[in-house]
């Protein structure tokens, strides 16, 4: 338990957007979830509001081509789903330009904190969270790496991998902290917790009423 669970908790649905104007007005603070469409993003967003369908899980991988954005029930404090990217059967056309989309959310979003990049644990480092980091350092944002299926190693594999993710991350130049993840048993919510109400600067904010 974390004082701020009831604010993730309050998370709710405001709207999606294509591309960066589209988006809620650029005010306040907001953190962004990418991650490569099959590393868990969705069910990372679930667990930690403790709601089954705030983002929307598929069977299909990279189903998620909006920006999907979430207001707390803390003043201009928003989360934002970012589209899933790896294995979507989609054009090269509409890769590019969800590139094109993606690199200017990060580089123009003044309101953005930080990014938390959902990884498999399993399967790191592939070729989209190299694409995010080197964005990130290029445009000097934040990164938690957010390392899902923990359950699926064991404490040891599971501890050396945060740590070699760790080393990569910063020798990339990006700020960034690393933490094991699980939505199957909750391993990691608090923690995570924590480190979003850091970067939303939440420890003096009063919740308010939201009407869903």
């Amino acid at each position: 338990m974390t004082p701020f669970d009831s604010i993730f908790q309050s998370a709710h649905f405001i709207k999606s957007a294509e591309k960066l104007s589209q988006c809620p007005l650029d005010q306040g603070l907001e953190v962004a979830f990418a991650g490569r469409s099959n590393a868990g993003k969705s069910t990372s967003l679930n667990t930690l509001a403790n709601q089954r369908k705030l983002a929307r899980t598929s069977k299909t991988p990279g189903r998620t081509q909006l920006i999907n954005c979430f207001g707390l029930n803390v003043e201009d404090r928003r989360l934002v789903d970012l589209p899933g990217y790896g294995f979507a059967k989609v054009p090269i056309a509409m890769k590019e330009n969800w590139q094109a989309h993606m690199q200017d959310y990060l580089m123009n979003r003044r309101s953005l904190v930080g990014v938390v990049l959902v990884m498999d644990i399993r399967h790191p480092m592939k070729e989209f969270d190299e694409m995010m980091l080197e964005w990130a350092a290029n445009n000097n944002v934040k990164v938690h790496a957010l390392l899902t299926k923990s359950d699926k190693l064991k404490r040891g594999p599971a501890q050396a991998t945060m740590l070699k993710i760790m080393k990569e991350m910063k020798a990339r130049g990006v700020e960034a902290s690393a933490q094991t993840f699980s939505g199957l048993n909750n391993d990691g919510v608090d923690q995570l917790r924590e480190k979003l109400a850091q970067w939303l600067q939440l420890e003096n904010t009063t919740e308010i009423p939201v009407n869903l």
